[in-house]
C-alpha cells in the first residue's frame, strides 16, 4: 500500500517550532508538503521572540529533502495572522492546509486570574485561530480545496482547575470549527479539530510520573490524516492521547415534551430530561442546526 502523500500541497502550521507542531511539520514535510513553519519562539508564558526554533525545524525539513520557510509573526493579532498566511503565498504561491497549533499557558483560578493573563491566552489560542482562518478561508474557497485543523483540548470539553483562559479558548474553538466546516462544505474545504494529549513544554510543572508514553509522534498521524485530501469528514473532533484515537461529539438527550411547564414539573421530570438512553447526535455538517430544529418541532407536533 502506497503512503498518503502531500506532493504539491502547501501547509501553514502555527506553533511549529517545538512539540506537537514540530512533529506535524516534520511529518507533512517528509510526505512532500511545502511547509510554512510559524513560531514566535516565545516562552510558554508568551514572552520574548526567538527565530531559532522555527529556523531549526526548517533546517530539519530541508535536510530531509523537503521545502520549508520560517515565519515568526504572532497569531495573536490580525496583522500577524495575515502575515503568516501571506508567507505561504510569497514563498509557494498558494495555501492548501492550515493547522493552528500555537499556544501559551498562564495559570490562574477564576477568582485570581488577571484580565491580562486571561486575554493573553485567549488571544493566542482562540483569537489566534480566527486570525489565521480569516485570511486563509477566502484563498481556500477560491481554490475550491482546503484542509483546516484546529486545536482544542479535553480541557475545553470538560474543564480543569486554574486555567479558565485555556478552557474558554478551547471550548470556543469548537464553534469556530463548526462554522468553517459549514461554510466550507460547498467549497471543497474540510475543517476538523484535534484534541491532543502529549507531553510537551505545556506539561512543565505537572506531575507526569504516572503517564504512559505520550509523545507528539502519537498525535501527528491523526493530524496528518485530517490534513490529507483523503480526509472524509468535516466538523468533527478527534482525540489522540497515548496511542488512543477516538471521536468526541456533542449529543442531546431526547428530552420531554409538555405543552406547558412549571418549575415543579421540571424538577419532577429531570431524570427523564437527563436520560441518555435516547440520544440525538446531530453532526454540524451537513445540517445539524436545521436537524435540531426539525426533530424538535416534529416531537412537539407528534405529542400534541
Amino acid at each position: 500500500m502506497s503512503d498518503d502523500r502531500f506532493d504539491n500541497r502547501v501547509a501553514v502550521i502555527t506553533g511549529a517550532g517545538r512539540g506537537l507542531g514540530r512533529e506535524y511539520a516534520r511529518l507533512l514535510g517528509a510526505r512532500g508538503a511545502k511547509i510554512i513553519v510559524n513560531d514566535l519562539g516565545s516562552s510558554m508564558h508568551g514572552d520574548g521572540v526567538d527565530a531559532g526554533p522555527a529556523e531549526e525545524v526548517v533546517r530539519e525539513i530541508r535536510e530531509a529533502g523537503g521545502e520549508a520557510f520560517a515565519c515568526t509573526a504572532s497569531v495573536a493579532t490580525p496583522e500577524g495572522g495575515a502575515e503568516i498566511i501571506h508567507a505561504a503565498l510569497d514563498h509557494f504561491g498558494r495555501i492548501d492546509i492550515l493547522i493552528h497549533n500555537a499556544g501559551n499557558v498562564r495559570y490562574g483560578s477564576l477568582e485570581e486570574i488577571s484580565y491580562e493573563d486571561f486575554k493573553a491566552v485567549v488571544d493566542v489560542h482562540l483569537m489566534g485561530a480566527f486570525n489565521v482562518v480569516r485570511p486563509a478561508f477566502p484563498l481556500l474557497a477560491k481554490a475550491g480545496y482546503g484542509r483546516v485543523v484546529l486545536t482544542s483540548s479535553i480541557g475545553g470539553l470538560y474543564g480543569t482547575n486554574n486555567v479558565v483562559n485555556y478552557g474558554v479558548s478551547k471550548a470556543g474553538m469548537i464553534g469556530l470549527n463548526n462554522i468553517v466546516a459549514i461554510e466550507g462544505a460547498a467549497r471543497g474545504i474540510k475543517s476538523n479539530i484535534i484534541l491532543p494529549g502529549a507531553v510537551t513544554r505545556m506539561a512543565d510543572g505537572l506531575d507526569i510520573s504516572q503517564y504512559p508514553p505520550m509523545g507528539p509522534e502519537l498525535v501527528a498521524p491523526v493530524v496528518g490524516w485530517l490534513a490529507h485530501e483523503s480526509c472524509s469528514v468535516s466538523g468533527e473532533m478527534f482525540i489522540a492521547v497515548g496511542g488512543r484515537v477516538a471521536r468526541a461529539y456533542v449529543a442531546e438527550t431526547e428530552g420531554v415534551y409538555r405543552p406547558d411547564w412549571t418549575i415543579e414539573q421540571i424538577g419532577q421530570n429531570i431524570g427523564t430530561i437527563r436520560d441518555t438512553s435516547k440520544q440525538w447526535i446531530l453532526p454540524p455538517v451537513p445540517s445539524g442546526y436545521v436537524d435540531h430544529l426539525t426533530r424538535s418541532f416534529e416531537m412537539v407536533t407528534q405529542k400534541r
